[in-house]
């Protein structure tokens, strides 16, 4: 008798919302992340990724001072993608890498010189300029120098375990596979960054940032809009690496450095 009552309830919509509705779950999504150095430290590009389409969802943006920071973020990224090398040669050797010296072949001139030789392992210790060649063995280009406490603080992260999470990549070689082609002009100009946008708009469509939204967030002299670009496109990179479609230099059995990591390159 009571069943009966409450289904008459319900067709007469005697209780307010009539038939209970069912709720459509969303899919579960899972976090990649982009991580390029910039002046405020690292900014990381976090995109949360439907795991049904392999489509960002929701994307969020952090500025960590320290490297350590990243590997300690909430969302807990399942894959990550940095634009720093990992994995150091003991001596120096010609064209760096080699990662690094296919990295230049596929970019090709003038692209191919965002492709910079990192350090070797001794050469973590210069303190000045002054040091390097005699710790390098070779002479260091002022860019690589630069950014040497930063590759610092990525070797002294990373070990063998963290390259299942934690991978090289490279924003130049990430365009252009969005591209199929390198792109035509520097990142730093108004034409680089109109067509890397492009680029990012059509792949992330509605979630895609604005790095002006994303510098006004963290501070303008903290993060540049070329750094939030690379962390937008080293997230996408993470997160095919994560679906397994993603490609790697070298393609086959990349060499071991002395601390064991992989000296590879994804895009």
């Amino acid at each position: 008798m009571l069943r009966r009552a409450t289904s008459a309830l319900y067709r007469t919509g005697s209780i307010i919302g009539s038939m209970p509705r069912m709720i459509r779950r969303q899919p579960p999504a899972y976090w990649t992340a982009g991580v390029d150095g910039c002046p405020g430290g690292w900014i990381v590009v976090l995109a949360a990724v439907a795991a049904d389409t392999g489509q960002p969802v929701e994307i969020v943006s952090r500025l960590c001072t320290a490297f350590a920071d990243v590997l300690a973020l909430p969302q807990r990224p399942v894959s990550i993608a940095v634009d720093m090398p990992i994995g150091l040669l003991d001596r120096a050797a010609p064209g760096g890498r080699a990662c690094d010296r296919e990295a230049r072949a596929l970019l090709g001139r003038p692209r191919a010189s965002s492709v910079f030789s990192p350090p070797t392992r001794k050469a973590l210790a210069a303190l000045c300029y002054a040091e390097v060649a005699a710790l390098n063995g070779v002479g260091m280009s002022k860019e690589a120098f630069n950014i040497l406490p930063k590759i610092r603080e990525v070797d002294a992260s990373i070990d063998p375990a963290w390259q299942d999470t934690v991978v090289e990549a490279h924003p130049e070689l990430a365009f252009l596979g969005f591209a199929g082609r390198p792109m035509l002009h520097n990142k730093k100009t108004p034409g680089g960054r109109r067509e890397r946008m492009w680029l990012l708009r059509q792949i992330l469509g509605k979630v895609c940032v604005e790095p002006l939204g994303v510098r006004a967030e963290h501070g303008l002299s903290r993060v540049g809009v070329d750094d939030v670009l690379d962390a937008c496109a080293l997230a996408i990179v993470a997160g095919r690496r994560w679906r397994k479609v993603a490609q790697r230099l070298p393609a086959c059995r990349p060499p071991l450095a002395a601390k064991g990591l992989r000296m590879e390159i994804w895009y």
